[in-house]
């Protein structure tokens, strides 16, 4: 069948699976503290990932990214990357 598909070049395409909100889901409230969490949220290089590559919605997004602020003003996650 794909063979035939090929030949008349219809291909059906394929849309990526939708991300879910991982704070709307679980109704887990986010905190500055909880770092094993923010990590997630965070690139090797330090920063902030946004919302198209996490999957959070605009409002958890928004606290999230607060909250990572203060945890990195109270030491709990690094500025930038570690070095080597």
């Amino acid at each position: 069948m794909s063979n035939m598909e090929s030949e008349m070049g219809e291909k059906r395409k394929q849309y990526p699976r939708r991300k879910i909100c991982r704070f709307c889901h679980d109704r887990n409230p986010l905190n500055y503290r909880d770092v094993r969490t923010l990590c997630y949220y965070i690139s090797e290089h330090g920063k902030i990932l946004p919302r198209r590559m996490t999957g959070t919605c605009a409002k958890h997004q928004r606290i999230l990214a607060t909250e990572i602020k203060k945890a990195r003003i109270l030491s709990l996650l690094p500025y930038g990357p570690p070095h080597i």
